[in-house]
């Protein structure tokens, strides 16, 4: 089964510290979006309240799941300011991004399959 999601996810590595009362714990989140993220590295036990740590910003969270490794954060308000938002917003920008053709060269130097 599928979840419809308000918000698409990007892929993303940003290093953060997962601040709770008792604890402060090293996480990498690896998916995002104005909704939450998914950090790996650390856990927290679901309905956790939490706080993201960046570059001396704070974005609140509840853990809304848990497993071994990683936990699915959700915020209470949308991101929409901040360095979280600024790169989640480069994150996607990067995503819609064409790729620049570079042709590749084979063992001999030339193009294609043939080297002429």
């Amino acid at each position: 089964m599928q979840v419809k999601r308000s918000h698409e996810r990007i892929t993303v590595e940003i290093p953060i510290v997962v601040t709770t009362v008792l604890d402060s714990l090293e996480g990498m989140i690896v998916d995002l979006s104005e909704g939450g993220a998914q950090v790996v590295g650390c856990t927290l036990p679901p309905r956790s309240q939490c706080q993201i740590d960046l570059d001396g910003h704070v974005t609140f969270g509840t853990v809304r799941w848990s497993e071994e490794d990683r936990m699915g954060i959700r915020f209470p308000y949308e991101l929409n300011e901040g360095p979280l938002f600024d790169r989640l917003e480069l994150a996607r920008a990067a995503q819609r991004a064409p790729v620049a053709f570079q042709p590749r060269l084979n063992a001999a130097g030339g193009f294609g399959r043939r080297a002429g």
